[in-house]
Order: structure tokens, then sequence, then C-alpha cells
């Protein structure tokens, strides 16, 4: 009898039939077994049902032979006749039909490394699941379980089909597994940890405040329980025989499995690493990256050097449809009850792949069809010396080390453009050498390993077959030669997406992109975004545009010996620095400080004021937004930018009984988390919509800024907010600075000259100590009132 007829009528229930093996089994059931009827497991996901998430999943490639052939109602109407969907999950499966007749289980955690807990919760504890769910309905099916043929272990030579031969008690192990992640949690919790992970996230973070560093900490914290919770998997599975934790909760999910079937028929199946098909659903077809893709597109790319790997070790692929052949078959012939049946689908035994002849057959095919190197040629493969996994983990730690260094280098480094590129072209670095040390470390046993598995009784299943069924649903791995199947099925296919002509980049969301509407504020950092300067440059123009050359000297002498100390306190705290700097306007009058500032400061300021940023502010005046400027500048010095703005935040100093400044000031700075904490309140007073508006700043202790809008633009960063940015996918401007073009854009002799006028009626109403309000319009858009506002007074508070 063909294998047709041996599943018609069968009622056959799948999980996993999102994945990659699952969802090739569901096209050729629909394809090729019309009288078998399907129950499939589908957990919702957000607002999509199970049974709508299945819909969805015909549109994909797989499915293409039968939207051509029935159409895209034909095959819905194909889906509802002849497939069930079940809502739920491997944690709660709800209630099965009563009438199953085969069970396949394609469902578990695929990840090699995944958390001890999880792993556990998944592929034993979805195992417990499933014969829980169908030993309650009552049902008694064929129970045909997809397992992986490295549940082997760490072993050497011909591993044999069959019974694996351990003696771990699995339900010990899966108590310490649940009670892992307290543990991991409690431990991340002490004194020690806490500390070294507060200190870490001061050191990165300081300048933003103490709320960002407490939440990179806790986000640090978070990432530590991860990270332990994988080394413990990784561990425990090692110390016990095996390479991972995935062959290891794989293992004990057989054991589990052997242990209570019951009186339900079990069939075992343990693929070993499933590629891309062959032939079904069509040559190349292969869902997401699987095993080998990172490793070819790696080498195509010219990042993958040397891998820690025996040149004579046998590498065991087998394409995904010859898997799904062979786990219809073994549906199709349940074992008796007492006798559990294994089969090891592979290719080691039969037609063996070895390492060397892999490196070969892809190095071949690169340089036939190298991949672009964007408009620059073509990227060039490497040749592998195989120079064995101590070299490759030698040369690894010396990249590692490299990385680190160059990072703290770049940590101090001055800022530029020239800077953000090297710091672009070291993350691309950090993240090769990450790649390798990751597929290295998870790899080696895999491509190193010694040993081939048989597959005598799967042979003989696929012998028993009717010679029809061997041709149309055969998985002998003899049945195609390596070299085509690499060369002109594989390759080409998991290197399409890298050879598509790529989209045109989006446009900016800027000039003529900005949406108008109320309730929305545009909001600027100064120093290093706004103008190209900074709090000590700022102070050198007004203490020396006066000056003669004896004072000119000694200023800048005590400027000298002060400038190592500012820079130390710029980089951890930038409030301390504003008031080191600010305190050395002790003594002066405020009104001949607004008269500098009116004569020779607004100009000075005027000409560093960088094009790109005054368009910006134009373009959101013009949207309706509400312009404001946030800075730690004192208020004088920003006078001349008030027809810019709606309105202007700065610092105030304070002036005392004589009517000189004292160099404190009359509020702390607005700085790091201050920032944000102040642009809350503004928002709630002005009933603005902190989601629909704009940040524009260039340093790391804006951070918390930026944070708090939905539209964070970073502007000629340093290193440390271009990193965060790159990581949040932020816009990156660069605004250059080019005296010619600020002079074109807000330069005019008018122009200036009302820039001027409002520095000069600055200056006047501080001389009395009043609040401040610059008169004048804006210089165009909403054209309102601007204002100089008093931090810690009045309405600035």
């Amino acid at each position: 009898m063909g294998l047709r007829e041996r599943l018609a009528g069968r009622r056959v229930f799948m999980t996993g039939v999102t994945g990659f093996v699952g969802e090739a089994l569901l096209e050729r059931l629909l394809s090729d077994f019309p009288d078998t009827r399907i129950v499939a497991l589908v957990r919702p996901r957000g607002s999509h049902s199970g049974a709508a998430r299945l819909a969805r999943m015909t549109r994909k490639p797989a499915f293409a032979g039968l939207r051509e052939r029935l159409g895209r109602e034909g095959l819905a109407a194909l889906l509802a006749e002849q497939v069930q969907v079940i809502e739920g999950d491997l944690a709660d499966m709800g209630a099965l039909p009563t009438d199953l007749d085969v069970v396949i289980h394609c469902a578990g955690e695929v990840s090699f490394d995944p958390p001890i807990d999880e792993g556990f919760a998944t592929n034993l504890g979805g195992v417990q699941e499933l014969l829980r769910a169908v030993h309650a309905s009552g049902a008694r099916p064929h129970v045909v379980h997809v397992s992986t043929a490295y549940v082997a272990g760490l072993r050497s030579g011909h591993i044999a089909e069959g019974r694996l031969a351990h003696g771990v008690d699995w339900r010990a192990e899966q108590a310490s597994a649940g009670r892992a992640r307290q543990a991991a949690e409690d431990a991340s919790r002490s004194p020690e940890v806490s500390a070294r992970l507060r200190e870490q996230a001061a050191g990165e973070h300081g300048r933003a405040g103490a709320q960002t560093v407490a939440a990179a900490a806790e986000t640090a914290r978070r990432d530590w329980v991860a990270r332990r919770m994988v080394a413990a998997g990784a561990e425990r599975a090692q110390v016990l025989g095996w390479t991972d934790a995935y062959t290891f909760t794989k293992a004990l999910a057989e054991r589990y499995l052997e242990e209570s079937h019951g009186d339900l028929p079990l069939t075992i199946v343990r693929p070993s690493i499933i590629e891309s098909a062959v032939a079904r659903p069509f040559p190349g077809w292969i869902e997401g990256f699987k095993m080998a893709e990172p490793l070819i597109l790696a080498f195509g790319r010219g990042e993958l050097p040397d891998f820690p790997a025996s040149p004579d070790a046998v590498v065991d692929i087998i394409p995904v449809d010859l898997v799904v052949n062979a786990l219809l078959a073994a549906a199709a012939s349940p074992p008796p009850v007492d006798t559990p049946a294994y089969y090891t689908v592979c290719s080691g035994f039969r037609n063996p792949l070895l390492f060397r002849d892999l490196y070969e057959y892809v190095r071949g095919y690169f340089l036939a069809h190298p991949l672009p190197k964007r408009g620059r040629g073509a990227i060039a493969v490497p040749e592998w010396p195989f120079a064995g996994s101590v070299a490759v983990e030698a040369k690894l730690r010396r990249g590692e080390k490299a990385v680190e260094w160059a990072n703290r280098a770049l940590g101090h480094a001055p800022r530029s453009e020239r800077v953000r590129r090297w710091a672009v072209d070291l993350e691309r670095s950090e993240s090769r050498v990450a790649f390798l040390r990751r597929y290295s470390d998870v790899y080696r046993a895999y491509t190193s390993a010694e040993l081939v598995y048989v597959d005598d009784a799967t042979a003989a299943l696929h012998a028993a077959m009717e010679p029809a069924d061997q041709e149309e649903f055969g998985f002998d791995p003899a049945c195609y030669d390596w070299r085509h199947y690499l060369q002109d099925v594989h390759c080409p296919a998991v290197t399409a997406v890298l050879r598509r002509p790529r989209d045109p980049a989006p446009a900016r969301r800027g000039a003529g992109n900005l949406s108008a509407g109320d309730g929305v504020l545009a909001v600027f950092d100064l120093d290093g975004t706004l103008v190209s300067s900074t709090v000590v440059e700022s102070y050198l123009w007004l203490r020396l545009a006066d000056a003669g050359p004896a004072e000119r000297a000694r200023e800048i002498a005590s400027l000298a010996r002060a400038l190592p100390g500012y820079l130390r306190a710029e980089r951890r705290d930038r409030g301390h620095l504003i008031r080191s700097v600010y305190g050395r306007y002790a003594g002066v009058d405020p009104a001949e400080l607004a008269e500098v500032v009116a004569q020779a400061g607004a100009d000075v300021l005027l000409r560093r004021v960088k094009p790109a940023a005054v368009r910006r502010v134009r373009e959101h005046r013009a949207a309706g937004h509400r312009t404001v400027l946030l800075t730690g500048a004192v208020a004088p010095l920003v006078a001349p930018l008030a027809p810019l703005f709606d309105e202007i935040v700065a610092t105030e100093l304070a002036v005392g009984a004589d009517g000189l400044y004292t160099g404190r000031l009359l509020a702390s700075p607005l700085v790091g988390d201050s920032r944000a904490a102040f642009l809350d309140h503004y928002a709630r007073r002005r009933g603005a919509d902190l989601e629909a508006s704009w940040a524009y700043a260039d340093s790391l202790s804006d951070l918390p800024m930026l944070r708090t809008v939905g539209n964070p633009v970073v502007v000629n960063p340093d290193v440390a907010l271009h990193k965060v940015a790159r990581a949040s996918g932020w816009p990156i401007e660069e605004w250059p600075s080019t005296p010619g073009e600020s002079r074109l854009l807000v330069g005019s002799r008018v122009e200036r000259g009302l820039f001027a006028a409002a520095a000069v009626a600055q200056g006047r109403g501080r001389g009395a100590g009043g609040a401040g309000r610059a008169g004048g319009r804006g210089d165009g858009g909403n054209g309102g009132d601007a204002t100089v506002v008093r931090v810690g007074v009045g309405e600035g508070r």
C-alpha cells in the first residue's frame, strides 16, 4: 500500500506548524494528501488569532505552487476544509479531538544556547503538556517526536540509532532548572554584583545623570541574569556530556517520552543539521537563517578568516524536504506500543560531506559569484589555513583585545565627523568579533566532532516503501550531489537577499516633511548642536572682547591651568563644569556684560550658528511647532538668539547687593536627568504632546531629554551618544559649521541689528535685576514673543 493510502482518512495533529519543518510538512500534506485531515496547534500572537496566523502563512513562498494551482480562494477553501486550528501553545494545549490517529510534534526550542529554564520549559515541558493533552482526549494516536541527531552528545565514532545510553535523571534536572532563575535573580542583587554594575553604568552614563545611571545599571543587571542563565544551561549540559542546552534538553525529552508514553506507539525522528530544500516545495526553499547560513554569509562577506573545525570531520547536513518525507513515512508506520522506533535522518553515513569539501564548494561558489561591495567591486573571500582551534582562539582573543583598546581610545577622542566614522567602523569590527566569538563557541563541537551517525533503520524504512513512493517521497541522502546542492541550490538561495538591488534610502524627515500641528515642541540644545562652541569658548568671547593684551594673557593663562579640570568635569558631571566656569563671572557688572554681548559677543555667536540648525528651527516654526532653546549657557549670552525661538530656557547668574554677579547660579543648571524632568513639566503646563515632539542634541548628557520625546534627533554627536543613537535607530545628522553660510542666513545687516537690539534690551532689563523678558517678535512662523526664562523663578520653574 502506498504512502497516500496509508495516511488516507487519518487525522494528524501537528505542533510547530509555523516553524521551518512544520511549514514544509503542512505544504506537503495539503498538496499531496487530500484525504488526510490536519489539526494544527497555533499560538495566537498579538491581535492575530491562531487561525489568522495560519492563513497568513499560506501567503509565503512555500505555498506558491498551491496558490498557482488553486488560486487564493481555492487555497483558502482547502485550508478551511482540511485543517482545524486549535488555539494554544506548548504551555497549554487545551482540549484535543478524541479521534486523533497521528501526532507529529515539531515544536521546540531550536536555539543552541537558550536560558536553562526556557530550554527545559519548551523542550521537556512542551512534551509533557503534549502527552497530558493526548491522554486527556482519550485518543490513542501514534506519537512522532522530532528530536535531533545531536542528542548523542559529546561522543566519537559511529552512533547507532536507538535509545540513548545515559543515566541522567530528567526529574532532578528539570527541578533544578526551574530554580535557576530565582537563584540568578538573587545573585544579581547581591551588594558585590550591584556595586560592580552601578560603577560600570556610572562610567558610561554618569554625564546623563543619576536616573539614567540607575536605569542603565538595572538593564545591565537583567542582561547579567540572562547571560548567567545561558551559561548555566551550557555548563550543565557539557558537564553531563552534551554539547549545549539544546541537545541536553532534547535528550531528556526523549527519556521522558520513553518512560511516559504508556500505550501510545512512539517514534523518535532525529534529523541532523536541517538546511534548504533540494526539491520541495522548490529547490533552495528556506525560512530564516539556520545553522550553516550565518557562516556561509560571513565567509562570502570576507569576515570569516578561519574556523576552529577539523577539515576531515563530517558535517552532517540534510535538506528539509528529505526530513519531511521521512516524517511522513514514519507516521504511516507505527511501531509496537512496547518498542519505540528510532530514525536518524542524516547524510554523514551514506553521503558524507567533509568540512574541507564544504569549504571548497562554498569558496568556489563565491569565487564564481562574489558578493558586491556597495559599488566598489566585489568582496574577496578568504583562504582558510585550517590552523586549528588553538590558533583560531588566539587570533580571536587578539581581535577582542584590539576592539577593547580602540573603544577606550575613541572614548577620549575629540568629537568630529572623522571620529564618528571611526566609531562606526569600530562598531562593525566589534560586531564581527562578537559574531566570530559566538559562532566559534557554539559551533565548535558540531564542526570538530569526529563522529558518524548511522541510519540503518532509516534506510530500511525507505527500502520498505513502494518504488513510486521512493521516487516521490524518498529520503535517501545519496540522491543528490554535494557540489550541485551547495553551489547551484543552497548558496544561491541564502545569498539572494544580499544581491537584491537596495531600495533608495528614505527621505530625511526634515525640510518639507514636518507635520503641522498644535501641541508639538521642538527643543534644541545649544553648545555643539545649534552653535559650534562650548561653555569655555563662550566665556572667552566675553571676557576677552574688550580686554587689553596683558589682561588677555593673564586670563588665557588662568584658563589654561583650569582646563584639565574642566575636561574631567565635562566627562563626569556637566553641572559641575557649568558652575566652575560661571564662577569666573564673579564681580562682573550685568549691564556691562550685556553691552559686550550686544557689541561683540552677538557677532561671534551668530557666526557660529550652524546654517542647518537655523533652517530646522524655521521649519518647525513654519509647521506651527513651539520652538524652545534649552541650554546651560547664561541668559545674557543667548539673548541674541531670541528672535529664532518662541522661548529660551537658560541659566541665570545671581546678582549681589552691590549689583554685580556673585559667580553663583540662581538654580541648578538644567543638565542630564533634570532636562527630562523640566521638559515633562513644561509639556504638561503647555498641554504639549511629548510623543509628537522633537528634541535635538549632541552629547550623551542629553540622553534623558532625547528619550523623553517621540522624535529624538542626534546632531554631530559625541562617540557615546553616537553609539546609543545607532543602537536605538535614531536619526543622526551632520550639521556643518560654515561661518560663511551662517552670515548668509542670519548675518545680514538688518537681521544682525535685530539680534543686537534684543541683546541690548535684555541687558537693560538685567541691569535693574528685573525678570528679563526680551521684547520683539519672532523671525516668522507663529511670530510669538520670544522669552528668556530665568531658571528657578517664575515661569521657568
